[in-house]
């Protein structure tokens, strides 16, 4: 059996130093491994809280936002909703080379002979009438000399018979459009190849013709 010695509290200094030194070591240590504990929590209660506030500003703002994006979308129409409503009522002009047209203006003048260039604006888009290209996105018009093979057949074709002044929306089946389609980018979806597509064209001017009156 241990003596009460064994038990008794005294000890010699450096015992009881490294004693104490070896508690303050192992409080440091639990103190350590709290405030480690604590800081993930208080992190992700601080990153619940941003998340929170972010959500509540986004959900406030969702009107306004998506007001805009429906401005601006609109911005890049020739023919809006209200103009396409209004085209199901008009028969489509039906060419030999199976290309269709709808006039939406007529325009003025004669039509560009070829070779001419024209100035003209258009909004590309698919069967479903959702753009996929448009000059209005560049911010300019674009020079087109027609008849001379720098565009897409159906579109080449659809201007031949415009007048300045005009606004056409054509129907271009696929053997008239992109043979080899186009990829999907950042906001454009892909063209599969050979399919039809839609074209909102506005001839603005023929310089060329212009210049000649």
């Amino acid at each position: 059996m241990l003596s009460r010695k064994a038990f008794g509290t005294t000890r010699p200094a450096a015992a009881a130093a490294g004693s104490r030194a070896s508690r303050v070591r192992i409080c440091c240590r639990a103190q350590a491994q709290q405030e480690c504990g604590s800081s993930p929590r208080r992190q992700l209660l601080q990153q619940s809280a941003a998340l929170a506030a972010a959500v509540a500003i986004l959900a406030g703002s969702q009107p306004a936002v998506l007001a805009a994006s429906l401005q601006v979308e609109e911005s890049k129409l020739l023919c809006n909703a209200e103009c396409t409503a209004k085209l199901e009522s008009t028969e489509a002009v039906s060419l030999p080379s199976g290309l269709k047209f709808k006039d939406i203006i007529t325009g003025t003048g004669p039509s560009p002979p070829v070779g001419f260039q024209v100035v003209a604006n258009y909004v590309a888009m698919t069967p479903t009438l959702r753009v996929f290209e448009s000059s209005l996105d560049k911010g300019k018009p674009y020079d087109i000399r027609v008849g001379a093979g720098q565009i897409m057949r159906g579109l080449d074709e659809g201007l031949l018979t415009m007048k300045p002044g005009g606004l056409r929306r054509l129907y271009i089946p696929g053997d008239l459009a992109f043979p080899k389609g186009l990829k999907a980018a950042p906001g454009r979806p892909a063209v599969p190849p050979a399919s039809p597509v839609v074209f909102d064209v506005q001839l603005l001017y023929i310089p060329g013709l212009e210049a000649d009156e």
